[in-house]
């Protein structure tokens, strides 16, 4: 039985058509993923299914009174809530409670012998309530998805302004997972996860009783938790009924398949064209060449197959820096107190270094403190003075308004019109995407704009704070390979193992 329906689906955003009458099937049960190159509207189309958007034709139908569970680590939450306080929000009566009556056990011991048989039988009509409630089983899950997700019972009682954006959306994603929604929406939940909380991730989904759709571009994850797959191809939402092997496998040769009609198709149509023109003036054939083209207008035309959008990232080198290029001893890094232990180390010229660590360790404020944005708790730590910085943040406001065209001619104003969407064009943006409002791209696009800023730096060293981040497959790898031949010196920040294992020649792992 199924539990959505979307039916001749069309919806346009920002001036792009994004589903051309598209239809979808999602049944009860089901673990499913949703993919699809940067840009397709992946994002946008759970936005449709939670309803925060509405389509401009078409019809979205969830079955009746299921409660759909929609991951968006971008929510607004109160800063001053405690991470205890929204995550058990929907439980926080049955904590309570048990507080009540944890109190009154303790009143007991110390009760007169005349209170005694009613306070313990308060305490105990309390603890049924709890029993009845399944609240120790609820607590238990609590647990496992607190411990699951790398959060420790320690950080209940701080207040979420406290938390880095790493640990800020794995609370997000942990009290999504404890709601026990019938349908969940998951859009890159791995994207502030490290390797074992994946790993994690992809057992919970792979058992949950319930639905799920999930938009991820990490493949290892993908292959583990998806029984059918959706892609959003030309327009068109396409059912693959299988796993993840199943939909490479099959894609390839609806892809064959497809070109073939296309190719076919076409010579068809010009070699009629060719007729009608040759025969449209002639007596004696001007009606077979009107019949043909009559037919021609009636034919459904077939689209050119899609491929996967090619990329030409490149970091030039400008010169390069000596031995020594980052040196540090005993660096205390953090806000109000260190986040650990004292720093030492060194990273030398040309090396290829990721630092690595679980989410809330410091990687970003680790990179943050030696670009001298936020200042050093203590010890020192030194560039080389020939050390030229390109930096990618992790995290980046746009300008209201502002188009990647825009940005691109800002950043080098020599540039002209043709330099700009070269630039961008050999990063994925085209001529629409150039001259979109930034804020309005996806995840992917932006980051794909901001990569390209950095081909004319032509500094010698390159900082990249999870660039990886809502990249698509085919972008991943030709970053991978740009940084391959990269020349300078590389520190990366990523939690994608297989991204950064067979790039990087060695990782310095953070801890407390």
């Amino acid at each position: 039985m199924s539990i959505l329906d979307i039916e001749q689906l069309t919806f346009s955003y920002s001036g792009e058509n994004l589903y051309q009458k598209a239809n979808m099937r999602l049944f009860e049960g089901e673990h499913a993923v949703l993919l699809g190159p940067n840009g397709t509207g992946k994002s946008t189309l759970l936005r449709l299914l939670d309803r925060q958007l509405s389509p401009d034709n078409g019809s979205i139908a969830w079955m009746p009174n299921k409660r759909i569970g929609y991951l968006d680590q971008y929510a607004k939450i109160d800063p001053e809530l405690t991470v205890k306080s929204y995550l058990y929000e929907a439980f926080l009566p049955l904590f309570e409670k048990e507080s009540e009556m944890e109190a009154l056990y303790e009143r007991v011991v110390h009760s007169s012998e005349k209170d005694h048989d009613r306070i313990l039988m308060w305490a105990s009509t309390l603890q049924e309530e709890l029993m009845d409630a399944n609240f120790y089983a609820i607590k238990s899950k609590i647990g496992n998805i607190i411990h699951g997700l790398g959060l420790s019972m320690d950080i209940l009682e701080d207040p979420i302004k406290y938390l880095s954006g790493g640990m800020r959306a794995k609370i997000i994603l942990g009290k999504l997972l404890l709601s026990d929604s019938d349908v969940l929406l998951l859009d890159e939940p791995t994207n502030f996860l490290d390797v074992k909380h994946i790993e994690w991730l992809a057992k919970f989904l792979q058992s949950y009783p319930k639905t799920f759709l999930v938009v991820s571009h990490l493949e290892e994850f993908v292959s583990e938790i998806a029984t059918t797959v959706f892609a959003l191809e030309n327009g068109q939402i396409t059912r693959y009924k299988g796993n993840y092997e199943f939909y490479l496998k099959e894609k390839e040769l609806r892809l064959e398949q497809a070109e073939k009609a296309f190719v076919s198709q076409q010579k068809f149509i010009q070699k009629t064209e060719e007729f009608i023109q040759k025969n449209i003036v002639r007596a004696k054939t001007t009606k077979r060449a009107q019949s043909r083209r009559k037919m021609l207008q009636k034919i459904v035309r077939i689209q050119a197959p899609q491929h996967d959008k090619t990329y030409h990232f490149q970091f030039p080198l400008s010169s390069q820096t000596g031995k020594d290029v980052l040196t540090t001893n005993l660096l205390e890094i953090g806000y109000q107190e260190p986040l650990l232990e004292a720093l030492s180390m060194a990273i030398l010229k040309q090396e290829k270094v990721a630092i690595t660590g679980k989410n809330g360790i410091g990687k970003s404020t680790f990179i943050k403190t030696i670009m001298g944005i936020i200042p050093k708790l203590g010890g020192e730590y030194k560039w080389i003075d020939t050390a030229k910085i390109a930096y990618f943040a992790q995290d980046i406001q746009f300008e209201e308004g502002i188009t990647p065209f825009q940005l691109v001619h800002h950043r080098y104003p020599h540039f002209t019109k043709k330099d700009v969407m070269s630039l961008l064009g050999n990063h994925g943006i085209d001529y629409d995407m150039a001259n979109r409002e930034l804020n309005s791209l996806s995840g992917g696009e932006q980051t794909k704009v901001r990569l390209a800023l950095l081909r004319h730096q032509k500094g010698n060293v390159l900082i990249l704070d999870e660039p990886t981040n809502h990249l698509d497959v085919a972008a991943k790898e030709a970053l991978k390979d740009a940084l391959s031949a990269y020349e300078g010196t590389l520190i990366l920040v990523s939690h994608e193992k297989e991204f950064y294992q067979d790039l990087c020649d060695y990782e310095i792992t953070l801890y407390t």
